[in-house]
């Protein structure tokens, strides 16, 4: 399992400096007055609803939107200056699968993206892409079309197109969507390998307590920055309330922090709500209240029986984050 890595942000200038950015596409703002510093062996995730612009921040570091205001600094430089040399892994979704091409072909790529004098690869080139397909597991996919992958499998090879480079920069789009747990842990602790060895890592995600709370630095965003810092601290109900504009109970427990929504019932009844109760720890005193949700107290056995009966003893699926 993973664990909030520890945070210090070293001295110096960073990497990454977003200085009161206003953006879009096609005169359609999107982010607002947004001021934001990536420091050089930073490990962050962005999280948002759809349309709060956490991927218009990736696009901003590339210098891929329209800027209306502000400025974009990458190690120093404007990006209107000079499009910076990063890693970027977009969101598998929004890939051309059809597109004709092997394995090898798309990790190739990230090299063919440098400023390249002849159109051919050097033997050290293929030798560095060969060994970036045996780190990630896909070297003997390397002769593969990528649509005939499966999804975890495809995001190993964009990711390992990224990594071809040597980059110092990485940012990912919603690396873990649409995998399953195990390649969605395999691809989170290879990046926390990588962070460990200095790459400054910046992905978006939607999944709070799979993800998120095992950053060591996270950002909150709709349109602007709501909150940033360590995920204990940032993850809160009020944040998240005024990020998702839901009520979404913050649970801090052993040093974890989970987020716990609470159980929908889908149809015509519509949501129902839960009384508050007691949440005790194992082996611990039943009247010591061991961890807060807002102002509830929950008992997840008292909870789970409580609504059983409440819906006239019918199966119920929760839903998590």
């Amino acid at each position: 399992m993973l664990h909030p890595l520890p945070h210090q942000r070293g001295p110096g200038e960073p990497i990454v400096e977003l200085k009161g950015v206003t953006c879009g596409y096609e005169k359609q703002r999107v982010l607002f007055d947004v001021s934001l510093r990536i420091m050089p062996g930073d490990f962050v995730g962005l999280l948002g609803p759809s349309g709060s612009g956490k991927t218009t921040v990736l696009r901003t570091v590339l210098g891929a939107v329209d800027l209306y205001e502000g400025e974009v600094l990458v190690n120093g430089v404007a990006t209107s200056r000079k499009r910076p040399r990063v890693g970027y892994v977009p969101q598998l979704e929004t890939i051309d699968w059809n597109f004709p091409v092997t394995v090898q072909e798309v990790v190739m790529m990230g090299r063919t993206m440098e400023n390249r004098l002849f159109p051919w690869y050097r033997k050290e080139e293929k030798e560095l892409a060969a060994e970036m397909m045996g780190r990630l597991g896909i070297l003997e996919l390397a002769e593969r079309h990528i649509r005939e992958l499966s999804g975890g499998q495809q995001q190993r090879v964009f990711l390992a197109r990224a990594l071809v480079s040597s980059p110092e920069l990485l940012l990912l789009d919603e690396p873990t969507s649409g995998v399953d747990i195990k390649t969605r842990d395999d691809v989170m602790h290879l990046l926390h390998d990588l962070n460990h060895e200095g790459v400054t890592i910046i992905i978006t995600t939607h999944e709070i307590n799979a993800v998120a709370v095992h950053l060591p630095w996270v950002v909150c965003l709709a349109g602007r920055v709501l909150a940033e810092g360590p995920p204990s601290e940032v993850i809160t109900t009020e944040v998240l309330k005024l990020t998702y504009g839901a009520e979404m109970p913050v649970i801090h427990y052993d040093g974890m922090t989970i987020v716990a929504e609470s159980p929908h019932s889908y149809g015509s009844n519509g949501k129902k709500v839960m009384p508050p109760v007691h949440v005790h720890q194992p082996g611990g005193d039943p009247g010591e209240e061991a961890s807060h949700v807002g102002d509830q107290r929950v008992d997840l056995e008292t909870e789970a029986s409580h609504f059983h009966e409440q819906d006239g003893g019918s199966e119920h699926e929760a839903s998590h984050v």
